[in-house]
C-alpha cells in the first residue's frame, strides 16, 4: 500500500509544477502601493502630528518607527515608548506583537532622551505616548528586504 502511495505522488508531481502562491502582493501592486502611500504622505498637513509603524521584533524591546506628518518613511526614527502616560495599543490589548506592522496616528512627543536597549546594544529615541488611533492594518510596504517584519528575524530594517 506505501509503495502504491509513492507511485501515485510521483505520478501527480508534475502536475503540481505550475501552482504559484498568492501570498503577498505582486511586484506590481507593491509598487501601486508605495505610489499611493507617497501620495498620501504629501498631502499630510506637515508636521501637525506623528505617524507609528509598529515594528515587533521577539527579541527587541524597541516599539517601531514614528514620523512626522508630511515626511517620508526614510526620515522616521526606530524609538522606544514611554507609556508612563497611555499605555501602547498592543500591551492595552491581548498580546504584545499581535499590532506587528500596524500603523497608528500618535499623539505625544519625542522627549529628547536617549534609551538603550540591551538587545541591539543600541541607543533609541523616547516617544511619549498620550495618545493614538489606528489608521491601518495594512498599510503600504515600508521595507525594501522581504521577512523586513517578521518577529522572530534578528535583522533591524530601515524603512524607505
Amino acid at each position: 500500500m506505501k509503495l502504491i502511495r509513492i507511485a501515485l505522488a510521483l505520478l501527480l508531481l508534475p502536475f503540481f509544477g505550475g501552482c504559484v502562491s498568492t501570498v503577498g502582493p505582486t511586484p506590481g501592486q507593491f509598487k501601486q502601493a508605495r505610489v499611493a502611500m507617497l501620495a498620501e504622505i504629501q498631502a499630510e498637513p506637515r508636521d501637525a502630528y506623528f505617524v507609528g509603524r509598529r515594528y515587533f521584533k521577539t527579541e527587541y524591546k524597541f516599539w517601531g518607527f514614528v514620523r512626522a506628518s508630511g515626511h517620508p518613511w526614510s526620515e522616521a526614527k526606530l524609538v522606544m515608548l514611554n507609556e508612563n502616560q497611555k499605555l501602547a495599543p498592543d500591551r492595552s490589548g491581548t498580546k504584545l506583537g499581535a499590532d506587528n506592522n500596524f500603523e497608528y496616528r500618535l499623539q505625544g512627543h519625542f522627549s529628547g532622551d536617549t534609551v538603550y536597549e540591551p538587545a541591539s546594544n543600541g541607543m533609541y529615541p523616547e516617544f511619549v505616548l498620550n495618545g493614538y488611533a489606528l489608521r491601518s492594518q495594512t498599510p503600504a510596504p515600508i521595507f525594501r528586504e522581504a521577512g523586513a517584519t517578521n518577529p522572530d528575524r534578528l535583522i533591524i530594517a530601515q524603512p524607505y
